[in-house]
């Protein structure tokens, strides 16, 4: 079961068991490698590009895997690599455009906020491939991409987190697990409906009744407004954990920082479930109360889509990440290896392998 548990993501390192004015971009030489990087041996004639959400390239989640696969790739191409970062949302048009300007063959846009800037963009330069990472580019929501030069690169985490609520409400001893978001996007309540999808179907399996307190469905639960670790999402977190809850799902970037930061001064056993990247990895400080981490391999798939873009292979279809196909997962419990139950992990394992099958539907907005 141990090997089960450390099982990557593919390529990655994160297991699947449990998986106005342009800030100046950054350009980087064409063959600069770090360690463990296979750079070409002579630079090939393509460049990619890549421009953040607000949460900047350090924000141990969705900008940062993103960059890192997309820079991995341009290493290993030989290829030519610019990036900039954005500080809000005035910023995202202008650092699109530029990485026109600095004549990007493939612009990596990192978030559903920069969909409408990413889309005008596309429009206006045909002749440029764009990938948008984590939104459909469909703003009329017609069913259609925007702009046929977009390939947008999606993840069904229902899935995964239909995983971690099967787990949480068997490691669960109060009978209640919790969880919030930032702001009541598809993006972020495919996490809390397919963690109560996870929780209701361990209620059907075993006959008990752990509750989810945070999240009705039909976007009615708690968000914080916004996606930035302040009081208010600590506000949030700390009224859940008064409920009860003995697992805590924040869905948001940095916004499980203020639900660590309720969780210490609760003084209670609250287990930490992260999103998007493996907290236990990118963030030590979890380490401690981190259970799992719903992943999306972001970097994998904006690695293989540079790779085939450098190549002269550049395919503007959607990609959907799932379990089957390694998109998506949990992460290795860890710390939490010998707290949890071994016969509740071959649960987790076994209801992996029957959603897979198709045996046990998940449903989410892009299962539709």
């Amino acid at each position: 079961m141990k090997t089960v548990m450390r099982a990557a993501v593919l390529a990655t390192a994160m297991g699947l068991v449990l998986a106005a004015c342009a800030a100046a971009p950054e350009e980087q030489p064409a063959n600069t490698s770090k360690p463990g990087a296979t750079a070409t041996a002579e630079p090939i004639d393509y460049k990619a590009c890549i421009v953040s959400d607000a949460g900047g390239f350090d924000d141990k989640s969705f900008n940062q895997l993103s960059y890192e696969g997309t820079k991995r790739a341009a290493e290993e191409l030989g290829a030519g690599f610019a990036e900039v970062q954005s500080d809000s949302e005035t910023d995202f048009q202008g650092n699109i455009e530029a990485m026109v300007a600095e004549d990007c063959n493939t612009i990596v846009t990192v978030g559903f906020a920069l969909s409408a800037a990413t889309v005008e963009s596309a429009l206006a330069n045909p002749d440029i491939g764009y990938v948008l990472i984590d939104d459909a580019a469909d703003n009329d929501f017609n069913g259609t991409k925007d702009a046929e030069n977009i390939k947008p690169l999606l993840y069904d985490t229902a899935q995964a987190a239909f995983l971690a609520g099967y787990l949480a409400a068997g490691y669960s001893t109060t009978g209640k697990v919790g969880t919030f978001g930032g702001q009541p996007y598809p993006t972020v309540t495919i996490f809390m409906d397919g963690f109560k999808q996870g929780v209701e179907y361990y209620n059907a399996q075993k006959g008990t009744a752990v509750e989810v307190i945070g999240w009705q469905g039909n976007d009615q639960g708690s968000f914080t407004g916004g996606f930035e670790a302040n009081d208010t999402a600590k506000g949030i977190a700390a009224g859940i954990i008064d409920q009860g809850v003995d697992v805590l799902l924040p869905v948001g970037g940095p916004i499980y920082q203020s639900a660590m930061d309720a969780i210490a001064d609760s003084g209670k056993d609250i287990a930490l479930i992260g999103v998007d990247a493996d907290l236990f990895v990118t963030d030590p400080s979890t380490e401690a109360i981190i259970l799992t981490s719903i992943l999306k391999a972001m970097d994998l798939s904006s690695y293989e889509t540079i790779m085939a873009a450098g190549a002269g292979n550049f395919d503007p279809t959607a990609y959907v990440g799932t379990l089957e196909n390694g998109g998506v997962g949990i992460a290795p419990l860890h710390n939490f290896e010998s707290k949890v139950d071994p016969a509740l992990v071959a649960e987790v394992e076994a209801l992996q392998a029957a959603i897979i099958a198709g045996d046990v539907p998940v449903t989410s907005y892009l299962s539709k």
